[in-house]
């Protein structure tokens, strides 16, 4: 009789995404917290540096430095890129929007990985994956606001930072054979650390700041000591990302991106707590009703997913 329980691998792979999700929500509470405050770059060079740190001492302890070599220096720049892309347009949606509308509208991911099977992989998708992508993407324009007047900006920000997180786990399921959690996510944050140098150096003297907008501001505001109350949240932000990153990349490096994708949603009733809880925001009727269609479409075709690989 065959075992309807989930392999080892699987299982592990899914304590991996619950636990990267739950570490990288306070992540994303860490950088809406100083957003205010500092500069982008500033905060992700500190943040990559704090990182770096967790990742040399994880690689010390699980086979030595060796695990930085690789035959695939093309493959980790065009991962490096879409990750840095990601995150960037995220972190600028993030500072402002709602807490947990900004993670709503990045959960649109799934329905990114049906589009790109079958732009770029030629692959065929049913019409019901198709009537759940359309369902999810209507949420999306539900949260984005237009009948407000205008397209929220930094919603957009987070749509576009939804394509390229996509495509990152694409990257990494492909690179898994040959390349551990922690290489993988040590090229990352040196390409961190190189961006953001470069644009402290460039732009950190605050010679392109005073913009009214929230996102140019994160963006362009210059470098300033951060008194010692601060420094909590940019310890946090770096061991989240330290530590959670390690754990996404080991579950997608484990498991099947559709066995792990619905355990990152456990992000979502996390970021609707630290919302309330942080910075008293509460969702109203149109963000949820925008965060239903998309976590539901999405759960949806991950779902689909599985029934249809169980099919073959």
């Amino acid at each position: 009789m065959t075992s309807l329980s989930p392999a080892p691998s699987s299982l592990n792979g899914i304590l991996f995404a619950v636990a990267g999700a739950a570490i990288l929500s306070v992540n994303d509470v860490a950088i809406k917290a100083l957003s205010g405050s500092y500069a982008l770059h500033q905060v992700i060079l500190t943040r990559s540096g704090i990182s770096l740190l967790v990742l040399l001492l994880v690689m010390r302890l699980t086979g030595g430095f060796h695990q930085l070599r690789t035959r695939r220096p093309g493959a980790h720049l065009i991962r490096v890129s879409l990750v840095m892309l990601s995150n960037i347009t995220y972190f600028l949606g993030l500072a402002a929007l709602p807490l947990a509308d900004a993670v709503a509208i990045a959960f649109v991911s799934p329905l990114v990985v049906t589009l790109l099977s079958v732009l770029v992989l030629g692959e065929k998708v049913g019409p019901r994956r198709w009537t759940a992508v359309i369902v999810g993407l209507l949420g999306v324009l539900v949260m984005m606001r237009p009948g407000s007047g205008v397209l929220h900006p930094a919603a957009v920000l987070v749509f576009l930072s939804a394509f390229t997180y996509a495509a990152t786990h694409m990257m990494t399921r492909r690179m898994r054979d040959s390349e551990s959690a922690a290489t993988l996510n040590f090229y990352v944050q040196m390409g961190f650390i190189l961006v953001s140098t470069t644009m402290g150096l460039t732009v950190g003297d605050g010679h392109l700041a005073g913009s009214a907008n929230p996102s140019l501001a994160f963006l362009f505001r210059g470098w300033i000591w951060p008194p010692p109350a601060d420094w909590p949240a940019f310890l946090a932000t770096g061991l989240a990302v330290g530590i959670g990153g390690l754990c996404v990349s080991q579950a997608y490096r484990l498991s099947e991106a559709a066995t792990i994708a619905p355990f990152e949603y456990a992000a979502m009733p996390l970021a609707i707590f630290w919302g309330l809880v942080i910075f008293g925001q509460v969702p109203d009727a149109t963000a949820w009703a925008g965060m239903a269609l998309i976590c539901g479409a999405g759960l949806y075709v991950l779902g689909r997913e599985g029934v249809l690989r169980r099919q073959r």
